[in-house]
């Protein structure tokens, strides 16, 4: 079975690397805006014609190719969610990105094999607190002082920018995990009541009194409310 894992680190990157996070996260969000506004006048346009046409648009803005592509992918990949969102309901229409609010992009992980070595761009090293990331290459990192390594294979990570110029990292791992099956030695029966909340085919009766008193005051405020309206 696989599980997926996030960590989190502090990132303490230098001045050159944070006008590269700067200059990366202004290109998600003009990438972001361009095909927001795009779409307005192109309505029914998938998502493999807005990446299809991703090129083209770095063609015309140089600044575009001095940052990792695959975050300019995921700006994209982003405004489809987002219009899936509003066609299902499930949230507004999709607003333009702005500059003042916490700023974050996301870069995937890439494997490959050179002379017989493997090597990936984006590495965590936790003895040396440091993480390796597309363009940005290491960047100091802090957290996790009990672990000497992160377990599974890294997915990809979200670089995020807060609002107090802190920058942080989230890293997405999966893994195996390795779920043993259960051999039940007994069987018994449960049956749902009204004066005791479980009562099992063995005779054994499980009452309300720690449900009660664990919602009670919760219990009594929803009460008042219900009797003001």
């Amino acid at each position: 079975m696989e599980i997926y894992k996030a960590y989190k680190f502090r990132l303490y990157p230098t001045d050159d690397q944070k006008a590269l996070i700067n200059k990366t996260l202004g290109c998600k969000r003009f990438v972001y805006n361009y095909y927001l506004n795009y779409l307005k006048d192109n309505n029914g346009k998938t998502k493999f014609e807005l990446h299809k046409d991703l090129p083209k648009l770095k063609e015309e803005n140089e600044f575009l190719k001095e940052v990792d592509s695959s975050v300019l992918c995921s700006a994209v990949d982003d405004l489809c969610k987002a219009f899936n969102d509003y066609y299902a309901k499930r949230k507004g229409y999709p607003n333009f990105k702005s500059k003042f609010s916490r700023q974050s992009y996301r870069t995937s992980c890439v494997r490959g094999t050179y002379k017989e070595k493997e090597y990936s761009n984006i590495e965590v090293d936790l003895l040396t607190r440091f993480i390796k990331l597309p363009k940005l290459g290491k960047v100091k990192i802090r957290g996790y002082r009990n672990r000497e390594r992160i377990e599974g294979k890294i997915l990809n990570a979200t670089i995020s920018r807060e609002t107090t110029n802190k920058y942080y990292v989230s890293v997405v791992v999966v893994g195996d995990i390795l779920i043993e099956k259960a051999i039940p030695t007994s069987i018994v029966g449960i049956d749902l009541g009204i004066k005791d909340l479980v009562i099992t085919s063995d005779g054994v009766k499980y009452s309300y009194d720690y449900i009660l008193m664990k919602y009670e005051k919760r219990l009594k405020r929803l009460q008042r409310e219900l009797s003001r309206r």
